[in-house]
């Protein structure tokens, strides 16, 4: 199959699924009209729309409403880009990520998809209007959320390092595949909401340094396992690099999401953002990156800071 062929099979699957989801909630709004029609009680909730001058029955400002789908970058505990993006930047996020999540299984296990239409539908109820733009994260998961000693060449091969072919398979195969899917998905329920495709922006994370720090004291941490298994032990310049061409390859893969089917996909690079180089006179990545793949609060907050930038360029 060649990879317009994958392309396009991919596309395939996201209509399936927006067909799915889009029936599914089509179906809960008939049961919710129903049992409000049988209902002995009902209360109508009005919002007054009105000008900065006017007298309202209920004011709340916002920088704009947005909605999430991904992993833990948008769910993580305490503070994640979302949580940034709400507080300092003023934003009213309608979210679906949940912590772990591959964008594999965004993509041909649908829970997100399904909670994203939800997402739509609660937008919709506090704005009337669509959300200022959908934001989806995934992939990190993906490639070290399992083993990623099976990624790795023995150290004392002889073709030490990445194996090519399993990383390109990886990255360009399944982890293209399923964006693409889940872009469509998006994009065709958000027609069925909106009559239009709404700006979309994915991302490639940032250089993450596997020193061995992991949640729980340190006891479970990603990167640094994997290197042992294939014989990188300590060397945190060697194996840092290592994890720079990953991320490389990653991003470089998103970025040919843009601009997408709809011309909505827009890819935000946010390598370099956060200190990544231990032992800099300049920074202490420490300050950056609260452990092996997730950022400190202020991490999240420099990455949150891309992210406002960028939508601030959406067209409305």
């Amino acid at each position: 199959m060649t990879k317009e062929e994958k392309r396009v099979t991919a596309v395939e699957s996201g209509q399936r699924l927006a067909r799915r989801v889009l029936a599914s909630r089509r179906a809960a709004h008939e049961e919710r009209a129903a049992a409000l029609r049988n209902a002995r009680e009902r209360v109508e909730l009005r919002v007054q729309v009105v000008g900065p001058r006017a007298e309202a029955e209920f004011r709340r400002e916002s920088a704009g409403f947005l909605v999430a789908l991904g992993d833990s970058w948008f769910n993580y505990p305490f503070h994640d880009v979302l949580e940034r993006l709400e507080h300092k930047f003023g934003y009213d996020v309608e979210d679906a990520a949940h912590f772990g999540a591959l964008i594999e299984e965004m993509a041909f296990s649908g829970g997100q998809i399904d909670k994203f239409a939800q997402c739509l539908d609660d937008v919709l109820a506090q704005s009337g209007g669509p959300p200022r733009a959908i934001l989806l994260s995934g992939g990190g998961n993906d490639i070290v959320g399992g083993d990623l000693g099976v990624l790795l060449n023995s150290a004392q091969s002889p073709i030490a390092g990445w194996n090519d072919e399993i990383v390109s398979g990886l990255i360009d195969e399944r982890v293209l595949t399923s964006y693409h899917c889940v872009i469509q998905a998006i994009n065709d329920i958000c027609v069925d909401y909106f009559q239009r495709v709404l700006p979309i922006v994915v991302h490639g994370y940032d250089y993450a340094v596997p020193d061995g720090r992991g949640l729980v004291f340190h006891l479970i941490s990603w990167l640094r396992p994997g290197f042992h298994e294939k014989g990188f032990f300590d060397d945190l310049t060697t194996n840092r690099v290592l994890v720079r061409e990953l991320i490389d390859r990653l991003n470089t893969a998103l970025s040919t999401l843009e601009p997408g089917a709809g011309g909505n996909v827009h890819y935000l690079n946010l390598r370099n953002t956060l200190c990544s180089i231990p032992g800099s006179a300049a920074c202490d990545y420490t300050q950056s990156w609260d452990n092996e793949l997730h950022p400190t609060k202020d991490g999240f907050e420099a990455v949150a800071t891309c992210f406002a930038d960028l939508i601030a360029t959406l067209p409305l």
